[in-house]
């Protein structure tokens, strides 16, 4: 008992070093207002990352992260593995986390999940959702969006009115 009450002090004296850090930089802040993401999760992304700009494109970042399929393909026959795990594991493990409260709490990608969940397998839907959090914190942080600016942006494809698609 001695040991778990010297240690709870430590504890919340390193949430709230993570939290006045988080508060420090405006990047972290902005990364916080998605659905599922806090302090820890945001200001690991942003460390971990460094600078949005070394990425070319959203997919880099779940290469970069390990939370893409490993493959192994020969013969014009693609098969796909268990995801990469290369990167790091801090980070792949934050997202995926961050990923499944915003599942808990955000409707849109409690769908998204169920969708995924039907096709695939819960843990391969987990993984999914962790590298779509990614993308989006990368692109979030890239163009200085909040989480309502990204989901106004979001994708339009197949929507009558848009001026995208068949009509």
């Amino acid at each position: 008992m001695e040991l778990l009450e010297r240690l709870n002090p430590t504890i919340q004296e390193l949430t709230a070093a993570v939290e006045q850090e988080a508060k420090r930089r405006p990047e972290v802040l902005r990364l916080m207002t998605h659905p599922g993401v806090g302090p820890l999760t945001a200001l690991a992304f942003v460390l971990i990352i460094g600078t949005p700009t070394r990425f070319r494109c959203g997919k880099q970042i779940g290469s970069y992260v390990g939370l893409i399929p490993s493959e192994d393909s020969s013969g014009g026959r693609q098969r796909l593995g268990h995801i990469s795990k290369q990167g790091n594991s801090l980070l792949r493990f934050l997202l995926v986390e961050a990923a499944q409260a915003a599942v808990r709490s955000h409707p849109d990608w409690r769908r998204r999940y169920r969708n995924l969940a039907i096709r695939r397998q819960r843990n391969i839907a987990k993984a999914a959702m962790g590298r779509r959090l990614g993308v989006c914190l990368y692109w979030m942080w890239r163009r200085g969006w909040e989480y309502p600016q990204l989901v106004k942006f979001g994708s339009h494809a197949g929507e009558l009115g848009t001026g995208d698609g068949v009509r």
